[in-house]
């Protein structure tokens, strides 16, 4: 198991697939640890992608710093990351934390990144996510880290995975208690304390950048996503029908074979971001279509748009 040094700090990480091919870093979210993106890793290595993946500081196996864990050592944490890799050409991606996590990344330090994916993220906290976060950390610090998955969990997630789970939830959250310190994700939270809105910084980034958001999102609903579209130069929207906050817990062949798609155009000089909106496909390998016109697409995908 690999370790970084940032400071007095251990770092794990992991490196899967072929040394000399384009890479992949995979960003987790704030609750999350590395091991859940095993799907994406498989998926991406046999597409022939280097693929890397870490715990945050606080997470996993990754040190816990017992007090302020700030965002810029997890960027520059990312950034030792990304110097493991050579100078091949590196795409970043991340989920929801580690989305912002990713646009800080290509803010400071963009020249490095052949492409960016931010998933189910924001540059800004607005009211809403803004007084959720308050909640959330309440919730973690009176209920501990069950709790927080209580909460968590049917925000993230849409009836339809969860069903299946409710039987045997306990089992299932059990790996997050397991891996996660209670005082570490509250640190990691916290991290929003002195949190200043990246809009202004959009426009810095020149990576061609393809933008995902679940058609569902309740935490980060699409008005997020549209102020990455608007300010990102060379972006599209993506949006995943059907899907929640967590897509990429519930759609991982999905957004996996996204994530080689956007790695292919960009590769081949195919991709033009033009700040479109498009609709994913339902299964892996499916067309994208444009957003259908004569439509607000800070609404729900009308019916007559559903991808095919």
């Amino acid at each position: 198991m690999p370790f970084l040094t940032l400071g007095s700090y251990r770092i794990r990480y992991e490196l899967a697939g072929p040394a000399n091919g384009p890479a992949y870093v995979l960003v987790n979210g704030l609750t999350q640890y590395a091991e859940l993106w095993a799907a994406y890793r498989d998926a991406l290595v046999a597409q022939r992608f280097r693929v890397a993946t870490f715990d945050l500081l606080g997470q996993g196996a990754s040190d816990k710093p017992s007090l302020f864990i700030s965002q810029d050592d997890q960027v520059e944490a990312l950034h030792l990351l990304i110097g493991e890799l050579g100078n091949g050409p590196v795409f970043l991606s991340g989920i929801s934390f580690g989305g912002l996590l990713a646009l800080r990344y290509a803010i400071a330090h963009g020249e490095r990144l052949a492409g960016l994916v931010p998933m189910s993220t924001f540059a800004e906290l607005s009211p809403q996510l803004l007084l959720l976060g308050n909640a959330l950390r309440t919730g973690l610090i009176l209920g501990g880290t069950s709790y927080l998955q209580d909460l968590l969990l049917p925000m993230n997630l849409s009836d339809a995975w969860l069903k299946p789970l409710l039987k045997n939830l306990d089992a299932v959250k059990r790996q997050g208690w397991l891996v996660n310190d209670v005082y570490a994700l509250q640190n990691l939270m916290e991290s929003f304390l002195d949190f200043e809105p990246l809009t202004p910084k959009l426009s810095s980034i020149s990576t061609p950048t393809m933008i995902l958001n679940g058609e569902f999102d309740f935490l980060t609903p699409r008005a997020l996503h549209e102020t990455l579209r608007v300010h990102i130069p060379d972006s599209s929207l993506v949006i995943i029908p059907k899907a929640y906050h967590a897509f990429t817990l519930e759609k991982p062949a999905l957004t996996a074979d996204l994530l080689s798609r956007f790695a292919g155009d960009v590769l081949a000089g195919r991709w033009q971001g033009n700040k479109a909106i498009w609709i994913a496909p339902d299964e892996p390998g499916g067309a994208m279509i444009p957003f259908p016109a004569g439509h607000d697409h800070l609404r729900a995908i009308p019916a007559s748009g559903t991808a095919t």
